[in-house]
């Protein structure tokens, strides 16, 4: 079970981590309680201070067990009968962080009290001054998101820009406070968390990035109807290109037409390749033509960075449909450039069918092909399963290259199909070319197929 440990405190957290039965635990309560009814001046004295720390570890046996209220109540007891030991303020910190898990109404508003009292009382103790916020703003979102206006209003104003007065925070700062509140904002309705996140947007000091990150992941789960506009404008102006990159990752699981415009001016235009990446990326995950047609454009623009007609190659085959195999298909004899042909033969094969699997199969045959993708377009076509064993087996018997018929014996090694142990058997017993019986031996020494033993001692016995 997972306890945050405040950086203050981590001598105590990591003190007393020993799993203890509910029952020994409220043992071991009542035993460090017994007695301990001390006066103030008794509290201050070296006995007094051990019975805190032997009432505070039973406490903190009983948060570490999972047990919020004894525990809360443990930690009220510590504060209440030592309150001039240094556990004291601790322990109502601890008592509100056990109120907090324990989740109900009720107790939530009984943490901020106990956050209040700490304030009151301590407000110089390191529990206080370094942990005490960022509990607050929690506990805050999560009265805030059961109707509780103060509360929201106190989670707003954390959120809300601000100027720079404290260390930038990054989006993954579970103990910065603005992030909490940024959080916190998660649960809260559209009308009220997204006027806040949009001015969290509209900064530009460098200090926000962490923030206006977290805001973009924030804003992308609300319903509301100027959602869209906004992460449109974050990707298309945020000076943070981290920033437009969450944006533009967003915009990709929305259908809106101005989302693939924006996208494809990004493709054509951007500068920076992670942002034409995350365009590409965001274009794949669209079902329109439009945005297919504009990957299409770009796999066959000659001007285009390789890498990014790469990645168009790539997703156009995870299309999967008709009209994106044939276009692939057509792509393949007008390129050049032999990593994008290759691309081109992954991406066919990653599309499966018979009609695929037949025209790779036909490349693997061409002998004016270079060697090497004649190769891989029989791997891949094996690989993905865009050809069937049947066909890499008539295959084999058709071809006399060497190296043809040493990448279709691995191929067949790589499938799992007891036909592909068969042929490979057959190859071992009855192929006239030794070193193609050797390959085909080898390949069946990796098989798990129980056949291949009683075929291998054949063979040593022939």
């Amino acid at each position: 079970m997972f306890i945050p440990i405040r950086s203050t405190l981590a001598g105590l957290v990591l003190a007393s981590l020993a799993a203890v039965p509910v029952t020994g635990a409220q043992q071991s309560a009542t035993s460090a309680f017994t007695g301990a009814a001390a006066s103030d001046s008794a509290s201050g004295s070296s006995s007094g201070s051990a019975q805190a720390d032997s009432a505070y570890q039973a406490a903190r046996r009983a948060l570490d067990g999972g047990e919020y209220r004894q525990a809360a109540e443990l930690f009220s007891r510590v504060a209440e009968r030592f309150p001039r030991t240094t556990q004291a303020a601790d322990a109502l910190y601890w008592r509100a962080f056990a109120l907090f898990r324990s989740g109900s109404g009720g107790n939530l508003s009984a943490a901020l009290s106990a956050l209040a009292d700490l304030e009151r009382r301590y407000p110089s103790s390191p529990a206080f001054r370094n942990d005490a916020g960022p509990l607050r703003i929690r506990i805050c979102g999560a009265l805030a998101a059961r109707g509780d206006a103060g509360c929201a209003a106190d989670v707003a104003a954390a959120a809300a820009p601000q100027g720079q007065t404290r260390s930038c925070p990054s989006e993954d700062d579970e103990n910065d406070e603005r992030i909490m509140a940024m959080n916190a904002l998660m649960n809260m309705n559209s009308d009220a968390a997204v006027p806040i996140l949009e001015r969290t947007l509209a900064r530009r000091d460098e200090c926000s990035r962490g923030l206006r990150k977290k805001a973009v992941f924030v804003i992308s789960q609300k319903r509301s109807g100027n959602v869209v506009d906004i992460l449109l404008r974050v990707a298309r102006e945020d000076p943070a290109i981290d920033v437009r990159e969450q944006a533009i990752f967003w915009l990709g699981n929305v259908r809106d037409e101005r989302v693939v415009d924006l996208l494809a001016d990004l493709v054509s235009s951007s500068s920076e390749p992670s942002i034409q990446e995350k365009a590409i990326f965001a274009l794949s995950n669209s079902r329109s033509e439009k945005a297919s047609q504009v990957l299409r454009d770009l796999a066959q623009r000659d001007n285009a960075p390789r890498t990014a007609r790469e990645q168009a190659i790539f997703w156009l085959g995870n299309r999967r449909d008709a009209s994106s195999g044939e276009f692939l298909r057509a792509l393949y004899a007008r390129l050049t450039d032999r990593d994008l042909k290759d691309r081109v033969l992954f991406s066919i094969a990653n599309q499966r069918g018979a009609d695929n699997g037949q025209w790779l199969l036909g490349i693997a045959l061409n002998d004016r092909e270079p060697m090497d993708l004649r190769k891989n377009a029989l791997f891949h076509a094996g690989n993905q399963r865009a050809a069937s064993v049947a066909d890499m087996a008539g295959l084999y018997d058709r071809i006399t290259e060497k190296q043809m018929k040493e990448q279709v014996i691995f191929t067949l090694s790589q499938r799992r199909e007891p036909e592909a142990v068969d042929k490979l058997m057959s190859i071992a017993e009855k192929d006239t070319d030794r070193e193609m019986r050797s390959k085909a031996i080898f390949w069946l020494g990796q098989s798990r197929d129980p056949r291949v033993l009683r075929f291998l001692e054949a063979l040593i016995n022939k």
